[in-house]
């Protein structure tokens, strides 16, 4: 029985699934806990994977793996393979006003044109622009520029710097994917856009090849057939299998709201970005930087778990009774608002209870979601159901108020680990040379009570938030 892994390098942890290559039963997991922090030492990394593998009980009997990982993060390497400082990660918001000067000096519908996408604080390009500005000596040692996953199949093929490493620094080894490619902020339709990277680094430098779906990156020491990897969204996209009308909302560290298309997207207002997915197709995506941190933050106000949450949730009515949370906590990436801060407005004697507070926190997380839900359908992509995901996604009252706040079906897949499935889905992909069809179990289906009041009020109260 030939066994595939798919890994899953988040910001919170790596998990790893072992699953058959022929059926996609799960053989056996891991996982290991990475650091908290919005810039991380990537080798703390490559040690969770190597504990995540043992904890998975090893990897004998696989005969491909493939690694996701989360975007955009920015590992910057010297001409010895070292990494230079710590990665700068997705949610690192110092980078704002590197944006604005990108946005300045290329145009919004310029970079559109060329990349898929408008930089924000959240894209690689702009952590360059940010290195270049605020640390001009490590900027001018880059010798090659990674994401997350791409250092780690890097890594994991023997490459790395000498003494540390098998093969040595080789860094034309280095590898990537469409999807997380498209992520950058230099990569479009005609390949890397090296003009723009030199705009933002102040020089060239050493890229990852960009491989197909189905082509192999190579081999590990021991043999391993090693597969190109993912961004995590195009991941968990090909993990749930993703077919056109299917619009994806994960609620995890992020949130974030995708489709699968056939056509290219390019949003010159910079909400949706153009992505790749990890088939040959295309991801237009939209990201929050608030999704169950809200949650989290809100429990631990009210001196509660997420499950007792969730039912003082819905103790309250639909609209919370007019209490509206808008949860800029960390600022926010859609809309673009780095340095915003989450607003309770609304409040009253009468409503400043434990279950209106606990129901607004739910909603404003939701109505976030419901903003970008509808900024991707605005670029001409149908929604006929919406597959809610992530750990959020498993609450009783997430579920039924997003049916309140959306106005489509909601499928609640049964929980897995949908960014690994997907690297192991393709890991099978490159080991068979067809793409698997594996079966995605549901959870729960639920129709549309669409409630408009809650967005409503929600728009009301962002509008003011926004304009402070």
């Amino acid at each position: 029985m030939p066994l595939v892994a798919g890994v899953d390098s988040s910001t919170q942890s790596c998990k790893v699934v072992i699953r058959d290559a022929a059926t996609g039963a799960l053989v056996r997991s891991g996982r290991a806990a990475h650091p908290d922090g919005t810039e991380v030492d990537p080798a703390a990394w490559w040690d969770a994977l190597l504990t995540a593998f043992a904890d998975a009980g090893g990897l004998d009997g696989v005969e491909a793996i493939a690694i996701a990982g989360q975007q955009h993060g920015m590992v910057v390497l010297d001409d010895e393979g070292r990494v230079i400082r710590r990665a700068l990660l997705w949610n690192d918001t110092r980078s704002a006003q590197a944006a604005r000067d990108l946005i300045d000096e290329v145009g919004a519908d310029e970079y559109a044109r060329r990349t898929g996408v408008v930089p924000v604080a959240s894209f690689t390009v702009t952590k360059l622009r940010w290195l270049r500005d605020a640390e001009p000596d490590h900027a001018a040692r880059v010798a090659a520029v990674a994401l997350p996953h791409d250092w780690l199949t890097w890594r994991l093929r023997g490459y790395g710097p000498a003494g540390e490493s098998p093969l040595g620094p080789v860094l034309e080894e280095l590898t990537t994917d469409r999807s997380d490619a498209s992520g950058t902020g230099y990569w479009g339709a005609a390949g890397y856009d090296r003009d723009l990277l030199a705009l933002a680094l102040g020089h060239d430098a050493i890229l990852p090849r960009v491989l197909g779906p189905s082509e192999a990156a190579g081999r590990t020491p021991d043999g391993i057939l090693v597969g190109s990897g993912a961004g995590d969204n195009a991941a968990a996209a090909l993990g749930l299998d993703a077919a056109s009308g299917d619009v994806v909302v994960s609620i995890g560290t992020s949130g974030t709201v995708f489709a699968v298309t056939d056509a290219a997207v390019a949003d010159a207002s910079g909400t949706v970005a153009g992505f790749a997915d990890a088939t040959g197709r295309f991801l237009p995506l939209i990201a929050t930087l608030n999704a169950a941190r809200v949650l989290d933050v809100t429990a631990g106000l009210l001196g509660v778990d997420h499950a007792e949450l969730g039912r003082l949730a819905l103790d309250a009515e639909p609209g919370a009774s007019g209490a509206v949370l808008v949860p800029y906590f960390e600022g926010e990436r859609t809309p673009n608002l780095p340095h915003a801060t989450a607003s309770f407005s609304g409040l009253t004697l009468a409503n400043t209870t434990r279950p209106s507070v606990a129901r607004a926190a739910i909603e404003g997380m939701l109505c976030g979601l419901a903003d970008g839900f509808d900024a991707v359908r605005g670029q001409g992509v149908e929604a006929r159901r919406l597959l809610l995901i992530g750990g959020a996604a498993q609450n009783p009252a997430v579920r039924i108020v997003a049916t309140q706040v959306f106005d489509v079906p909601v499928v609640v897949p049964a929980p897995g680990e949908y960014v690994a499935d997907g690297a192991a889905r393709q890991a099978a992909w490159v080991l068979a040379g067809e793409r698997p069809d594996w079966p995605v179990a549901v959870a729960e289906e639920l129709a549309p009570d669409t409630h408009r009041v809650i967005r409503r009020r929600y728009a009301a109260a962002a509008a003011g938030a926004s304009s402070r």
